[in-house]
Parts: structure tokens; sequence; C-alpha cells
């Protein structure tokens, strides 16, 4: 929402440019914690012998992840003494990361389980604060034209990080290092991010951080319900990837017990040439968003992403092919991809340069109440109501509304383009 001076990019730069490759880094930066507290510290509990019922209360220390918005106005209003509000903010979560990364592989869940969870709930915490200075750097420092491709590379270092802190994390626990060195050598990947957050520049243009905490908190609130149309933005939000949310909660229950593929198969192409997919999507919906602007980016992507649900409509009517399955994740990972790319610099533009960071968080929580509260309770009984076939078919027209309030509110989307 605020401007900027105008220096449209090359295509070939785009993302070789001082402002967007640094994301790449701090985007992997981002991902290598969330699996360290989940899926890789449930592994770890699970291999030293916890019981079930402990292992399942290790879910909840990713609680932060879904509150974050409730102290995002506290790094808003105050800046640390170096670097600058947003960066600054970035080296204090990464430094402390770092060392608590590190001192959660000093101990054990077998003989001190309460400590190792106290410590990872500390570094949830530190890490939602990272992502809180991380969106809100990315918002105020792209250019406009370098949004789709900001969450391009964003979304690229992101994935890679998952994979190192959750299948190549277990490999090096349970062949080379041990548990407990792993996570020190986590901890020491995590400390090289402050030499990214080092490289990364300044936004060129740094909006003034709110005078109070007061105005830091009700501000952001002010200041988007006082625009033109601001509860249909925010209805569009929800909206936008709902389609696919749907498609995606019972994805993988369906290629299993619907379409009758083995976990082996699934594991390899639904994961595998799915992420590539994803990744490739993201990168080319970077690209081509900078060509087409964000109006017509949404709009192309958003269809692509409702058509792209078909290929599954037709595994399910079809037999059984390793080939049709492996052209149905991949075309519909490729196509949301390219939505998710978009879809961020959607939530880019929406927000006001002196409260990004609440905003932002605001923002990202809104667009997962349609995956959370929507397609995760309604998908499993439609298709037990109307079997897998029908169910693809309606995920095509759920996605539908979303088009057609974006079609609807394209003046006030196209205006963020020249924001």
């Amino acid at each position: 929402m605020n401007a900027r001076p105008e220096a449209p990019a090359a295509a070939s730069s785009l993302y070789t440019n001082r402002r967007v490759a640094p994301l790449l880094a701090l985007g992997f930066a981002s991902g290598l914690p969330l699996a360290l507290t989940s899926g890789t510290l449930q592994a770890w509990a699970t291999v030293d012998g916890v019981s079930l019922q402990a292992i399942g209360f290790l879910t909840l220390v990713g609680s932060a992840y879904t509150l974050k918005f409730l102290w995002a106005p506290l790094m808003d209003r105050y800046t640390p003494p170096l670097l600058g509000r947003r960066r600054g903010w970035m080296v204090v979560t990464q430094l402390l990361l770092a060392f608590a990364i590190m001192a959660m592989g000093l101990l054990s869940p077998s003989s001190a389980l309460l400590p190792l969870a106290l410590i990872a709930v500390f570094v949830a915490f530190c890490s939602s604060s990272q992502d809180i200075a991380f969106d809100a750097y990315r918002t105020d420092v792209l250019r406009k034209e370098e949004r789709g491709a900001g969450a391009a590379v964003s979304v690229l270092g992101y994935r890679l990080a998952m994979l190192v802190s959750g299948g190549l994390a277990l490999v090096i626990a349970d062949s080379w290092l041990g548990w407990g060195n792993m996570y020190v050598l986590m901890g020491g990947l995590m400390g090289l991010a402050v030499l990214a957050t080092l490289w990364a520049p300044e936004p060129e243009m740094p909006a003034a951080a709110p005078r109070t905490l007061a105005e830091a908190v009700t501000g952001p609130l002010v200041e988007f319900f006082r625009r033109p149309g601001a509860i249909v933005l925010l209805v569009l939000i929800v909206l936008y990837k709902l389609g696919d949310a749907f498609a995606g909660s019972l994805s993988t229950a369906f290629l299993i017990r619907g379409a009758g593929f083995s976990a082996t198969e699934v594991g390899t192409i639904n994961k595998v040439l799915g992420l590539g997919a994803t990744i490739i999507g993201a990168l080319a919906g970077g690209s081509l968003l900078a060509k087409l602007g964000l109006f017509r980016s949404l709009m192309l992507f958003g269809l692509l992403q409702a058509v792209s649900n078909l290929g599954f409509w037709l595994l399910a009517i079809s037999p059984k092919s390793i080939l049709l399955m492996a052209a149905a994740v991949g075309i519909e990972n490729l196509c949301g991809g390219m939505g998710t790319a978009a879809f961020v610099a959607l939530l880019m533009g929406l927000c006001d340069h002196r409260f990004s960071a609440t905003q932002f968080a605001l923002l990202s929580a809104l667009s997962a109440v349609g995956r959370t509260y929507l397609a995760g309770p309604l998908a499993p009984p439609m298709v037990e109501n109307y079997g897998w076939p029908t169910f693809f078919l309606v995920t095509v027209v759920i996605a539908l509304p979303g088009m057609v309030l974006l079609w609807w509110r394209r003046a006030d989307v196209r205006a963020l383009d020249q924001a």
C-alpha cells in the first residue's frame, strides 16, 4: 500500500536481484524449525520408547503458529537496536532458534521429555515470531512486480527446509549422527541464516513504526476496514483457494483407499513429484505474475487450480493407472503452486507497510479458515455420501465463487498493482 520508485526488472534478473535472491535462504530459515518441533520430534520420541499418549501431547507444541497474530503488533511497534524493524527481529529470532534447537539435542525424550517439550515450545514461539518478521520484511522490501517472484522463491526455500528437517533429518539421525547430534547440526544450519539476513537489503522506503502499542494493535484493523470493499476482500481471501483446499484435504486418502495405490507409490509420486511440481509452479507463477499483473494472474491461476481437480475425478472413474496418477498429481500441484505465488502476492499487496507484520499475520490466519474449518470437517461426509467422482466434481464448483468474487472486485485488485 506504499508507493516506491518504479524500476521494472527484466525477466532474466527477476530471481537474482538483491531483493528477491536472499528470500531463498530466508524462506529456508523460516521452514527449518517446523518439522523439528513436530514430525521429527515425534519420530525421535517414538524411537526412544515414549508412550503414544505422551507423543500425542507433543502435537500441542506448535500452537504458537496459529496464535502468532496475538504478538505481531509488538513486532510492528518496537524496533531492535540493530538492522531495522524487520531484519532486527529476524536476527534476534534466528539466534534464539539456533541456540534453542541445539539445546534440544542435549536432552533425550526418554529421560527428559518435559524439559525437551518446553524447549520445543520456545522453539515454536521463536519460529512463529521469525515468520512474522520475515513475512513483514518480504512485504516491505519487494516492489510490486517482484511480489510473485519473492513468494515463489520463499516457497522454494521453505519446502527445501521441510525436506532437510523432515526426511533427511531422520536419515542423518538413524544412520549417521544420532538424534542429539542431528539437532545440534540443525541448530548450526539455523545459525547460518543470520548471514542471509545480514546480506538482505533494507526496504527502499521503510515506513515509520506505530507511535504507540495501542496504535499497533488497533491501527491495522482501522486502516484495513476504512478501505472500500474491505469485507469482500476478506471473503475473497477465504474463497480463493477453497476448491484446492477441499481436493487436497483428502488427496492422499483417495489415492490409497479410493484409487487403490500402495503407500510407496503414493509417497513417491504424491510427495516427491508433487513437491517438484509445486516448486516449478510457484517459480513459473512468479515470472508470469510480473508480466500479467496481479488480477490477470489470480484469475488465470485460480481457474487452472479449479480445472486441475478434474484430474482426480478422471482418476476416480478410470482403471488404476500409475501414469494417470502421476499426471493428475503433477498438474494439480503445478497449478496449485502458481496459485500460491499469486495469492501470497495478493496478501502482500493488501498490507500497509506500517502494520505489515500484524496485517499479514491476520490475513494469512484468515486464509487458513477454509482449509481448517470448512474443508477439514466437510470433505469426509461429502465423500461418504456422494462418492469420490462426485466429490472432485464438486470441488471444481466450490472454486467458482472465489473466481466470481475476484472478477467483481477486479478494480480493487488492479489498484494494488498501482500502489
